[in-house]
């Protein structure tokens, strides 16, 4: 059993944790009943979750330690105890999406994805915390590293119980920066998709630049999680899903990145957080990496050009998309819903038809500018927030180095790298659509160059 004086944060990697199972030396249930000592231990400092079936969960791991010593896992993740983002639906729980509109409903089913993960022998914690529909009014979680600080958001209770060990892994989502930064703040793994590449039946986030991301104690946890989902459910209806090894893409060296500035290099990156990537880079020119940037490659300056309006093309595209729900939300009850909600909804309400196909138009556009530069590099790299979590909960930090991946709709991964202030940052790696197995090789290999 963990000591109970831990006062730091500690990630606990599952798959290096199983290859003591089979033996007896370890299992899934003790694994379990330590992450509960570090739930009784951390969740009333940091609320990540919403609600818990604890129970369940004992008895899931009792089911899955039987079937280890039996050499007769489900899958590699048999037994990992998981958190899933409480915007999508259990049939055990209740499905709140950060929003007191939606307090103690019961979807009556699981999302896709967590159907997946029950397959596989995952064990379900709980739900843990959203901001209101995922977007961006903050629910209280905080960040484990300073309580005083925001774990960003919109999947902020995700972030923080993997950050503390209490999961190794756990569902989020992502549509403007909602994986990368709360990884980036809480320091964790994160990593989010190609656009339709996780199964979102059962997700509440309709958007089409949305995707089911992970969050987890290390690459190898975060690969495995997704590949057992989409093994059992696929991707997005019509789509692929995810394509990849059955295990962590083998780490490999790249050949040249392209390193992307963003406009929040210059309105909001902190001077060490732009130490952090600058010495990264440098390390990386001595490995032999080759290098290209705005300043010496005409297609990476075109695409920060075309960059610099990204966020509000994304929430434009969004507010389109949303619509629908902000007037059935308002029509419900607005005193429920937050100053931010009603303000958005306010804002996008005169959106029209001619508007929205103009903006996915020039979201095609930027797209294509990006791909052109898988021909001269094998991955972008930038910060993956413009500094360690701010202080305060009433703010889930700037996206603005989280929105590219989502605008682009391709693959993205915040690695526990950097610090700023004694806090984490993450070094963001962006890869090109439907190529993730080649953007985690490449973050592995980024992480065993450190």
């Amino acid at each position: 059993m963990l000591a109970p004086d831990q006062t730091r944060p500690a990630m606990r990697p599952y798959l290096a944790a199983t290859q003591n199972f089979a033996s007896g030396k370890n299992t899934p249930r003790q694994f379990l009943e330590e992450s509960l000592a570090l739930f009784e231990q951390w969740e009333p400092r940091i609320g990540a979750f919403v609600c818990t079936n604890l129970s369940a969960a004992r008895a899931a791991a009792e089911r899955s330690t039987e079937r280890w010593r039996a050499g007769k896992p489900l899958s590699p993740i048999d037994g990992m105890p998981v958190g899933i983002k409480d915007i999508i639906e259990t049939v055990d729980m209740p499905t709140e999406m950060g929003s007191p509109l939606f307090a103690g409903w019961h979807a009556q089913k699981d999302a896709a994805s967590v159907r997946a993960l029950r397959d596989a022998g995952a064990v379900i914690i709980g739900k843990t915390v959203t901001t209101e529909f995922a977007a961006s009014h903050p629910r209280g979680t905080r960040n484990p590293w300073n309580t005083a600080h925001t774990p960003g958001g919109s999947s902020s209770g995700s972030a923080a119980s993997v950050a503390v060990g209490i999961v190794s892994a756990a569902l989020g989502t992502q549509v403007i920066s909602s994986t990368v930064r709360p990884a980036s703040y809480c320091g964790c793994v994160g990593f989010k998709p190609s656009v339709n590449a996780i199964n979102r039946e059962g997700s509440h986030d309709y958007q089409s630049q949305s995707c089911t991301g992970i969050l987890g104690a290390s690459l190898e946890d975060v690969w495995q999680v997704a590949h057992e989902i989409v093994a059992r459910v696929g991707g997005d209806a019509g789509t692929p899903g995810l394509r990849g090894p059955d295990r962590l893409p083998a780490a490999k060296k790249p050949q040249c990145l392209a390193v992307l500035e963003t406009p929040g290099w210059q309105s909001a990156a902190t001077e060490g957080a732009k130490r952090s990537l600058n010495d990264c880079v440098a390390r990386l020119k001595s490995a032999g990496v080759d290098i290209c940037t705005r300043r010496n490659n005409s297609n990476v300056e075109a695409l920060e050009l075309d960059l610099v309006n990204a966020t509000e093309l994304s929430h434009q595209c969004n507010g389109w998309e949303n619509r629908w729900f902000y007037r059935a939300m308002r029509d419900r009850d607005a005193g429920k819903l937050s100053r931010i909600f009603l303000e958005r909804s306010e804002k996008y309400e005169n959106l029209t038809l001619d508007q929205h196909r103009a903006d996915l138009k020039e979201r095609t556009r930027i797209r294509a500018v990006h791909a052109d530069l898988a021909d001269a590099c094998d991955a972008c790299i930038t910060l993956a927030a413009p500094s360690a979590a701010p202080e305060g909960l009433g703010s889930t930090g700037n996206p603005e180095f989280g929105v590219p991946s989502s605008l682009l709709g391709v693959p993205s991964l915040s690695l526990p790298l950097f610090e700023d202030g004694g806090m984490p940052l993450g070094l963001q790696v962006i890869g090109f659509f439907d190529r993730d197995a080649d953007a985690c090789a490449i973050s592995s290999w980024l992480m065993q160059a450190r």
